[in-house]
């Protein structure tokens, strides 16, 4: 089975750094990363990759236009089962209390620990399998 992570952030270089620190999982087959640059984009995207395949979502909070706290209530209507992460450079307290609120499991702030995102994905693909 093919399993997507839609990753979504406006700063084009993340695609590369995922890229780079997810390289040997990406290569080997384990997941595909889906990368879009804004939350319509995200939303699009979400919707064209059928369900159980998306089995994670993690986008930036800060965008211009559309948010990442305004694109979490969209597309948890969307994928009610398909977890969202925010990330975020601010990781306040009412960063956090909003993305909760709005369906997030999580909140990573940047620069990301990698070996805890990685954990994550290690479960919804355990969970996926």
């Amino acid at each position: 089975m093919n399993v997507y992570i839609l990753v979504v952030d406006d700063e084009p270089d993340v695609e590369a750094l995922f890229r780079q620190q997810f390289r040997r999982d990406l290569r080997a087959g384990r997941f595909q990363m889906e990368f879009a640059l804004s939350a319509p984009e995200a939303l699009k995207r979400a919707a064209e990759v059928h369900d159980p395949s998306l089995i994670l979502i993690l986008s930036d909070v800060n965008m211009p236009g559309m948010s990442g706290l305004d694109m979490l209530p969209k597309v948890r209507a969307a994928h009610p089962d398909v977890p969202v992460i925010m990330i975020t450079a601010y990781g306040d307290a009412e960063t956090r209390r909003k993305a909760i609120e709005r369906g997030a499991i999580g909140l990573l702030t940047k620069p990301i620990d990698f070996a805890l995102l990685r954990q994550e994905i290690d479960t919804r693909l355990e969970q996926a399998a």
